[in-house]
C-alpha cells in the first residue's frame, strides 16, 4: 500500500506566493518569470527569514562543489534578478537586506500555506467480463492519496495486478530518462567549447532581405552591443577589420558579406566568423545568427528567433544573442552575469544607424567629421547613453572640455539602463570629463579585470600616467594597448608619444614609421621633427592636414609654438590666428578660445602685456570654458593681473572641485605665479610643495608639457638669490626636451640658467648659456623686452 504523500505549503511574503514543488512565484496570482538559480536564491531566504544567509551558503546552495563558477559574480547576479523581479531595492530594501562582508537576510513576514494535496489517478477493478467487450471503456476517476484508504481491501489486489506492468514500464521508462538526462547534463559540462577566450571572431553585416535599409547598419551595431559585453568572446576591431580590407585591396568601411568576412579571417588569425541575416514573411521578421569555423567551413553554432512586429525585432535579436553565446561556449553564470539586452541601449534602430555610421566615419575622416550622425543618433532616442558618452569623447578629443563634461554628465544619469561594458566607458568618459583620476583608474581597473582582451583601458590609464608624469607606467599600459588593437591610431600615436616624454626618441620614431607603414597617423612625429631641427619635415607635417577639421588648427598652433619658442613672434601670431579661424570653422570654439589663450601666455612670458591681457579677455569672450581659464589665470598671474586671477581660482574651485589635475598642478602653479610677481620667493616656493611629486607632468590642456612648477620653483630660487638652487631647477628642464619640447619654457630655461650661474659667479658657465639662448633666438623680432634683456645682461659680464 503507498504511504500518503507529504503535504507541501507555498511559502507567502506580502503579494508574493513561492512554491518550491514546481518552482513557480507568483504575484497576486500571475506567475513570474525568474531564472532556476534566482529562485533557489529566493527559497533558501524565505526558508531562513530573519537570519543571515552568508555568501558561502548561498555558493554551497547553488553550485555545491563545483570549482568552475564565478561564485562571487554569480551570487551577485542572482541576488539582483531576485531583486529586480521583487522590486526590491538594495539601499532601501524591504525584502531583502545586504548584510556587509556576510551575507544577505530576508526581513519581510513570511507565512506557510498547504496546498492542494497532490492528485494521483488509479483505475477501478474492471468489472467481471470487461475484457471480454471491446465497447465497454474502462472507468477511472481521480483520487486523493487520503482516499486510496477507502478502496475496499478486497479490490486492493486487483488494483495492484492490474498496475503492476504499467508501473514496471512507467519505472523503465523513468530510469531510462534519468540516465539520459545524466548522459547529457555530463556531456554538456565535459564537452568541447566551440570557442576559447582567445579566439577572435570576425563579425560581418547583416544581410538585409527585408527591403528595409534601417536593418543594414542598426543590426550589426545592435549585435556588436549584444557580443560586446561577453567577457568571453573577442570580437576583431572595427579598425583591424578595415585595415584588413585595405590590404586585401578594398576600402576601408566596404561592407563585410560571409565571402569577405572568410577573407578576413586568415590574415587575422581568426577562429569563427558570426554572420546575421533578417528577413521577413508578411508582418512576420525572422533573425538568424550563423557562427562558422574559419578554417573548415563548418557550422558552429545556429539561432533564430522571430517577431511579430519591426518594433520586437531588437527584442528578438537580444533572445538569440544570450542563447547564442552559450552555444559557442561560454559559461551560463557568465551569459547570466552580463546580459542586458540591446534594448537598454537604446530602442531606436534609426538610432543604432546613424551609431554605426558615426564610428564608420570616425574611423576614416575623424572626431569632428563623425559628430553630425552621433547628434542625430540622439535626435531618435534622446536617451541614448552611449551616444552621449560617444560626443564626450569626441569633445576631449578636440580640446572642447566644457562641451564634454555636459555630455558625459548626461551619459553618466542614464548609465543604469546600459550594458556592462558600457556602463564602464560611460562612467570612464564622466570621470575623465570631471578630471577625477582617482574614480577614473579605479574605473578602468574594473574594466582592465571584466574584459581583459580590450585595449581601451589600457589606453586610457596610459593617458592618466602621463598626465601626472609617470612616463614608466604609462609606457607599460601603452604597451598592452598597442599590443591587444595595434590598429587603433590613438594607442599608436599615444606609445609614440610616451616614449618621445620618455627623451627615447628612435623608439618614438620606429613607431611612427610602423604606424605610417598602416596608413594610421603619428603626432609625435612634427615633434621629433622639431627636436632635430628639421624644419622641412615640420612644414610637411602641417601641411598634410591642411583643410581636416579638427586636426589642422592643432597643428597650426603647434607650428605657432615652434616660431614663438626661436622668438619669431610675429609669425607666431599668425600660425596662432590661422589656428583659431581653423578651429571656429569646424564649430570648435572652445577649442579656437584654448589657441588664443595659448598665445597669450607666450606673450605674457615675453614681456608682453598689452597683447597677453587683450588674448586672454579675447579667449574668455569667445569660450570661458576650464581649460581657457586655467591658462588665462597663468598668464594674467605673469603680467600682475592679480585681482582677475583670482576671481578666475575662485571659478576653477567652485566649478570643477574634484579635479584632481586642477587641485595637485595648475591652482599650485597659478598661485605661485601670483606669489612670484608680488616679490614673496617663500610663499611660491610653499605652493609648489604640493605639485613638486608631478614636476615632470603632462597635464592637459597643453599638447606638451609646460614644466611650469620646476621653471617657476627655479625663479623662486633666483628671487631668493640661491644661484645653486635655481640652476639645478632650469637644468631640470633642458634635461627633458621630450616632455617640454617646443613650449617656451624650453627655449627661456637657456637664460634662466645663464641668470642663475651669473648669480652662483660662474662667469664662465654663464656666458655659455646666454649664448645658447642668443643662438636659439638669433632670427628673432627686434625689440623684445626679454631679448633685449638677455642681450644686456650678457654684454655686462666680465
Amino acid at each position: 500500500m503507498a504511504s500518503p504523500a507529504q503535504p507541501s505549503s507555498a511559502i507567502r511574503f506580502g503579494e508574493f506566493e513561492l512554491n518550491a514543488a514546481n518552482g513557480e512565484l507568483r504575484k497576486a496570482g500571475l506567475p513570474l518569470k525568474i531564472h532556476p538559480q534566482p529562485f533557489r536564491v529566493l527559497l533558501l531566504l524565505t526558508e531562513r527569514a530573519g537570519q543571515v544567509v552568508t555568501r558561502q551558503e548561498l555558493q554551497r546552495h547553488i553550485w555545491g562543489n563545483n570549482t568552475f563558477v564565478d561564485f562571487e559574480g554569480g551570487i551577485n547576479f542572482c541576488v539582483r534578478q531576485v531583486r529586480d523581479t521583487l522590486g526590491d531595492d538594495a539601499d532601501k530594501p524591504r525584502y531583502i537586506e545586504t548584510i556587509p562582508r556576510r551575507g544577505y537576510r530576508f526581513i519581510a513576514p513570511v507565512s506557510h500555506t498547504n496546498l492542494r494535496e497532490h492528485v494521483i489517478s488509479f483505475p477501478l477493478a474492471p468489472a467481471p467480463g470487461d475484457p471480454e467487450h471491446p465497447s465497454a471503456k474502462p472507468a477511472t476517476e481521480s483520487l486523493s492519496s487520503r482516499d486510496i484508504h477507502a478502496v475496499p481491501s478486497a479490490a486492493l489486489p486487483a488494483l495492484q495486478t492490474a498496475w503492476k506492468p504499467k508501473l514496471m514500464r512507467a519505472a523503465i521508462v523513468a530510469l531510462f530518462s534519468v540516465a539520459l538526462l545524466t548522459t547529457s547534463a555530463y556531456l554538456y559540462l565535459h564537452r568541447s567549447p566551440k570557442l576559447t577566450e582567445k579566439d577572435t571572431v570576425v563579425l560581418a553585416d547583416f544581410s538585409n532581405s527585408t527591403g528595409d535599409p534601417v536593418f543594414d547598419d542598426a543590426l550589426k551595431q545592435a549585435l556588436t552591443v549584444e557580443l560586446g559585453q561577453s567577457p568571453f568572446l573577442h570580437l576583431l576591431p572595427d579598425k583591424k577589420t578595415n585595415e584588413t580590407l585595405r590590404m586585401m585591396g578594398h576600402t576601408a568601411g566596404d561592407r563585410v558579406t560571409p565571402d569577405v568576412g572568410r577573407e578576413i579571417c586568415l590574415p587575422t588569425g581568426s577562429k569563427a566568423l558570426l554572420v546575421g541575416a533578417i528577413s521577413s514573411i508578411g508582418s512576420l521578421y525572422v533573425v538568424d545568427l550563423t557562427a562558422v569555423a574559419c578554417s573548415t567551413g563548418d557550422i558552429l553554432a545556429k539561432e533564430q528567433a522571430e517577431a511579430v512586429r519591426k518594433e520586437d525585432v531588437l527584442k528578438a535579436l537580444s533572445r538569440a544573442a544570450s542563447s547564442f553565446r552559450a552555444k559557442l561556449g561560454e559559461s551560463l553564470p557568465s551569459v547570466q552575469k552580463f546580459d542586458v539586452p540591446i534594448q537598454a541601449t537604446t530602442t531606436s534602430l534609426e538610432a543604432l544607424q546613424n551609431y554605426n555610421m558615426a564610428a564608420r566615419v570616425g574611423a576614416v575622416e575623424g572626431d569632428a567629421a563623425s559628430m553630425p550622425f552621433v547628434e542625430r543618433a540622439l535626435e531618435y532616442d534622446p536617451n541614448f547613453a552611449m551616444a552621449y558618452a560617444a560626443l564626450a569623447r569626441r569633445y576631449n578629443n578636440l580640446d572642447q572640455p566644457s562641451l564634454a563634461l555636459a555630455n558625459a554628465t548626461k551619459a553618466y544619469q542614464l548609465r543604469d539602463r546600459v550594458t556592462e561594458p558600457e556602463k564602464l566607458a560611460i562612467s570612464a568618459a564622466y570621470f575623465r570629463a570631471r578630471g577625477d583620476l582617482e574614480s577614473l583608474d579605479q574605473t578602468l581597473e574594473v574594466w582592465k579585470a571584466n574584459y581583459p582582451h580590450q585595449a581601451g583601458p589600457h589606453g586610457r590609464l596610459c593617458v592618466n600616467y602621463g598626465f601626472i608624469g609617470q612616463f614608466e607606467k604609462a609606457l607599460a599600459e601603452c604597451l598592452e594597448a598597442a599590443q591587444l588593437d595595434p590598429d587603433d591610431a590613438i594607442n599608436v600615436a599615444n606609445l609614440a608619444g610616451t616614449y618621445l616624454n620618455l627623451n627615447r626618441f628612435e623608439e618614438s620614431r620606429r613607431t611612427c614609421n610602423q604606424s605610417l607603414s598602416r596608413k594610421l597617423p603619428c603626432p609625435a612625429l612634427y615633434y621629433l621633427a622639431f627636436l632635430r631641427g628639421d624644419s622641412a619635415e615640420m612644414a610637411e607635417q602641417v601641411s598634410s592636414v591642411t583643410g581636416i577639421p579638427g586636426i589642422e588648427d592643432s597643428l597650426l598652433s603647434a607650428q605657432s609654438d615652434s616660431e614663438a619658442y626661436f622668438g619669431r613672434v610675429h609669425q607666431a601670431r599668425d600660425f596662432s590666428r590661422r589656428a583659431v579661424d581653423s578651429a571656429v570653422r569646424a564649430g570648435l570654439p572652445e577649442t579656437a578660445a584654448l589657441w588664443q589663450v595659448k598665445a597669450a601666455l607666450r606673450e605674457a612670458e615675453f614681456g608682453h602685456v598689452r597683447e597677453a591681457k587683450q588674448g586672454v579677455e579675447e579667449a574668455l569672450k569667445l569660450a570661458p570654458g576650464r581649460d581657457v581659464k586655467v591658462l588665462g589665470a597663468i598668464a594674467l598671474a605673469r603680467i600682475g593681473e592679480t585681482a582677475q586671477t583670482r576671481e578666475l581660482i575662485k571659478q576653477l574651485e567652485q566649478s570643477y572641485p574634484s579635479n584632481t589635475l586642477l587641485k595637485i598642478y595648475w591652482l599650485p602653479v597659478i598661485n605661485a605665479a601670483i606669489e612670484l610677481r608680488e616679490g614673496s620667493s617663500s610663499k611660491a616656493l610653499a605652493s609648489l610643495e604640493q605639485a613638486a611629486p608631478y614636476d615632470l607632468a603632462q597635464p592637459s590642456p597643453n599638447d606638451t608639457g609646460t614644466l611650469y612648477p620646476v621653471y617657476l620653483r627655479g625663479q623662486a630660487y633666483l628671487l631668493a638669490r640661491n644661484g645653486p638652487a635655481a640652476a639645478a631647477e632650469f637644468q631640470k628642464v633642458l634635461d627633458h626636451p621630450g616632455i617640454v619640447a617646443n613650449f617656451c619654457t624650453g627655449a627661456l630655461a637657456h637664460l634662466q640658467l645663464a641668470r642663475a650661474q651669473a648669480l652662483t659667479g660662474n662667469t664662465a658657465q654663464a656666458k655659455n648659456s646666454y649664448q645658447d639662448f642668443l643662438t636659439l633666438w638669433k632670427d628673432a623680432d627686434p625689440n623684445i623686452p626679454l631679448h633685449l634683456a638677455a642681450k644686456s645682461e650678457s654684454a655686462r659680464l666680465p
